[in-house]
């Protein structure tokens, strides 16, 4: 999972030649071979030097607070979304949707590398929601549409259908 995450990443950056990427231990952490360094280990280590190999520092934050919440929401989908079993998605679920009231991103009016990686973490989970689950999680829901929008960022991922078409009553659409 997380080589194609890194893969969509290096596209949606605009990398015209994909880097060389293997994984080591039994939870297949990625690991990047560099010609001019030590590799790196592990999906965010490896997706902030992608960040700043393509000169998109404004991905990692422009203040020193932005840049501290984009790390917190990093951390976030590390700590808590990778690899979380099945009864703590609702609660995963539920902090996103909570946090995301009020904003239009993860780090608030920017998007950020934040907003694509949690993309990619939780598309698998919002493709599993039916639409009233969507409903809902209405700002994951709002959010999640606009990321996938984004030019660039979805990819070979399938589109979501997240809200209900409201013109119509349910059952005629």
């Amino acid at each position: 999972m997380a080589l194609k995450e890194l893969s969509s990443l290096e596209k949606a950056l605009g990398f015209k030649k994909p880097n060389k990427y293997s994984t080591q231990g039994s939870s297949k952490t990625p690991v990047l071979q560099s010609n001019s360094g030590p590799p790196l280990c592990g999906l965010l280590t490896i997706a902030t030097h992608l960040v700043r190999e393509a000169q998109r520092p404004e991905l990692l934050g422009v203040s020193a607070e932005q840049r501290a919440v984009v790390q917190q929401w990093l951390e976030y989908r590390a700590t808590r979304l990778d690899g979380c079993p099945k009864e703590e998605v609702r609660s995963v679920l539920k902090d996103l949707n909570q946090h995301l009231e009020d904003k239009v991103y993860l780090a608030g009016d920017a998007f950020t590398l934040a907003d694509m990686l949690m993309y990619y973490g939780i598309h698998h989970l919002m493709v599993g929601l039916s639409i009233q689950e969507k409903e809902t999680y209405v700002n994951i829901s709002r959010w999640f549409d606009h990321v996938q929008h984004y030019p660039g960022i979805r990819q070979h991922l399938p589109l979501v259908v997240v809200l209900r078409n409201r013109l119509y009553p349910s059952g005629q659409h």
